[in-house]
């Protein structure tokens, strides 16, 4: 049974196809990886999974509710998590603070007890402080709770961010470009923390440019080239497909082609 199921989705901007009658399924408790040339359409897909995109056909299922055209809060709401290719972090706020406000559509929420300090209102803050604590846990970032964003290294703010999207508790997790900008040291960490993650039950959903990480966490790859799906298979069909290679280098009669797309992507 799957937990995304993606038909016939099409996404144009003016003239230009975006993304044009692409479908396909993810099983719970896998990382499903779409990558692709610069250029592919994959952020726009996306977008599209998160609610931000609106398709202009197509369905989007998860566990067979139909989220296409519905609001984005609505793809929270129904267990949709995301990440940015862009820090999207509060800076002025600590870590904790940070994935507190991800809290936010599973916390109850009374203006009348916020005002009054009633004592339920008291407990739920604790609660929601207590989970977040334990997702900086999680992730591995025990030593920055109380740390402020902007005196955070690049790296543990890019967990953090994935931190945040956890505190949602969402079903399926999209990460965009998790391992831009990131060294050896902090890939490999991002590594181990997506592969727990899929371990632990939540489904994952990568967009990224590191063909190494991708080929070493992925259970399924799904190849986007103009908008289109070029393939789909484990990571070692996809290494071997010749139209993958081709799209990635021009060429698919290289004797090192298993290897041209992780070093060349």
């Amino acid at each position: 049974m799957s937990l995304l199921s993606v038909q016939g989705l099409s996404k144009a901007f003016g003239g230009v196809h975006a993304i044009e009658d692409v479908s396909f399924e993810i099983r719970p408790g896998t990382v499903h990886s779409i990558i692709g040339p610069n250029g592919a359409g994959k952020t726009t897909l996306l977008n599209m999974l998160a609610g931000i995109y609106v398709p202009d056909r197509g369905s989007i299922r998860l566990e067979g509710q139909d989220l296409a055209g519905r609001p984005t809060h609505r793809f929270a709401a129904a267990g949709i998590g995301r990440t940015f290719q862009n820090l999207q972090i509060f800076f002025n706020m600590t870590a904790l603070e940070n994935v507190m406000t991800g809290r936010h559509l599973r916390e109850p929420c009374s203006l009348l007890a916020a005002l009054l300090r009633l004592p339920s209102q008291v407990r739920a803050e604790q609660h929601c402080r207590d989970v977040s604590r334990a997702l900086l846990e999680r992730v591995g970032l025990e030593a920055y709770v109380d740390a402020r964003a902007d005196t955070m290294p690049y790296g543990a703010l890019k967990r953090l961010e994935i931190a945040r999207a956890l505190a949602a508790e969402p079903r399926l997790l999209l990460l965009d470009e998790p391992a831009a900008g990131l060294n050896h040291t902090e890939a490999h960490e991002l590594d181990a923390l997506i592969k727990r993650l899929s371990t632990e039950g939540t489904t994952v959903i990568l967009v990224e440019h590191n063909m190494r990480l991708v080929m070493e966490v992925s259970d399924h790859l799904l190849v986007l080239d103009h908008g289109r799906k070029l393939a789909e298979g484990t990571p070692e069909q996809i290494a071997r497909d010749p139209r993958v290679i081709e799209a990635y280098l021009g060429m698919a009669d290289d004797a090192a082609a298993p290897e041209a797309v992780a070093q060349h992507a």
